[in-house]
């Protein structure tokens, strides 16, 4: 059954979901990692594909930028459609001085300016979190790649552009980086009974006023790419 946002059926979507923001680095990921692949959706320029990873079945989709759209699309593969672990893989802006351009970070932990918790109408703060098998997993993988990485909290923004000039203040509170998903990624897996987790790799550094280009962000994060896809056969095996 298809959903507003979704033409995939049930039986289209693999247990594990890579998810991107961007949709052209979902169809960059089928084009040059998967095989025998279908393109499962399209609405909303939002594509989906289902191929296999060293034969493992492995689908990859685009989430969308913000946690309005990424709360939509995770929660559609968890709850109609049976996926069980989604790996967000995006960008992000340093904020913690040792972490440089095309460094790796896995999201233990989304720290938010969102009121996306306001929903669950709970007596407090909750600290969206990811999941540890997915976490150890993507740990292993980074170590065998010889990839830079760094495990730790990030922050989950509702603002691209932050009138307020806040992220000094993040940055003394130990957040490694910045981008906009992986929060509400987080709540819905945890809401669902799922698995989340979200590996980034730095695309700019925005108080060092550095960065890479639009087509670098696109295509040629492969490491995070690697990680990912080796992760996903890890835990759809076990």
């Amino acid at each position: 059954m298809s959903t507003p946002h979704n033409n995939a059926k049930k039986g289209d979507i693999a247990k594990t979901v890579l998810m991107p923001g961007d949709p052209l680095r979902a169809k960059f990921i089928a084009d040059n990692y998967l095989e025998d692949v279908v393109c499962y959706n399209e609405v909303r320029g939002m594509f989906g594909f289902t191929g296999t990873y060293k034969g493992v079945c492995v689908s990859v989709q685009g989430s969308g930028m913000g946690m309005p759209s990424m709360g939509i699309y995770s929660h559609e593969l968890y709850n109609e459609y049976d996926v069980e672990n989604i790996i967000r893989i995006g960008t992000a802006g340093a904020i913690a001085d040792n972490i440089n351009l095309r460094d790796i970070v896995i999201a233990m932990s989304a720290s938010t300016n969102s009121a996306y918790a306001n929903q669950y109408r709970l007596p407090g703060t909750y600290a969206p979190t990811a999941s540890w098998n997915l976490i150890s997993e993507a740990v292993k993988n980074a170590e065998a790649s010889g990839s830079v990485y760094h495990v730790g909290n990030i922050l989950s923004s509702d603002t691209f552009y932050d009138d307020s000039d806040s992220l000094s203040e993040w940055q003394k509170m130990g957040v490694l980086a910045i981008e906009m998903e992986s929060a509400a990624l987080y709540m819905n897996a945890t809401r669902a009974g799922r698995n989340a987790l979200c590996i980034l790799t730095i695309s700019d550094c925005p108080l060092r006023n550095l960065s890479t280009t639009a087509e670098e962000r696109q295509t040629s994060f492969r490491d995070m790419m690697k990680i990912a896809l080796e992760t996903a056969v890890a835990v759809t095996k076990n």
